[in-house]
């Protein structure tokens, strides 16, 4: 994701107010928060779920419409997503 540079502290108070709430959805095993090295606007987040329907059930929370859209204003760039899995 690629932030508004004056929006990146907003972004960060953001996802600490919902982190916690987000790792506690049923099927999250586990949700970090990673930053460019190079760009201090660029952030991924990275996410393991127990399985798809568990993160698409989470897609269509609530809780992800909220954060979604409060986060989404915040960009400077379309943000792209990936679903991978370990080899």
């Amino acid at each position: 994701m690629t932030f508004e540079p004056a929006q990146v502290e907003t972004f960060l108070t953001l996802f600490d107010a919902y982190k916690s709430k987000i790792r506690a959805s049923e099927g999250c095993h586990e949700l970090k928060l990673l930053n460019d090295q190079n760009s201090p606007n660029i952030f991924f987040t990275y996410s393991e779920w127990e399985n798809e329907e568990s993160l698409n059930k989470y897609r269509y929370s609530e809780l992800f419409k909220t954060v979604w859209g409060q986060t989404k204003i915040l960009f400077k760039e379309k943000a792209e997503a990936w679903s991978v899995k370990e080899l």
